[in-house]
């Protein structure tokens, strides 16, 4: 399980003034869901990463460059 919390995402979220609900409520899937892939409890599947770049505005692939 990768325990590395994603601040990067946190940041890009709360520069754009969005709440984790309203991040998973415009990309369709649980709250929790969306927690978890911030905290890095979970990768995101390429459809949802997708659908969390577009949200807030950032290339999706940076989700799969981390190390």
């Amino acid at each position: 399980m990768n325990l590395k919390q994603r601040k990067w995402l946190v940041e890009i979220r709360e520069g754009k003034k969005y709440t984790q609900a309203q991040v998973a409520a415009a990309v369709n899937i649980q709250r929790a869901y969306y927690t978890q892939i911030e905290n890095g409890v979970r990768t995101p599947s390429v459809p949802v990463a997708q659908k969390i770049a577009a949200t807030l505005q950032f290339d999706w692939t940076r989700f799969f460059d981390e190390k």
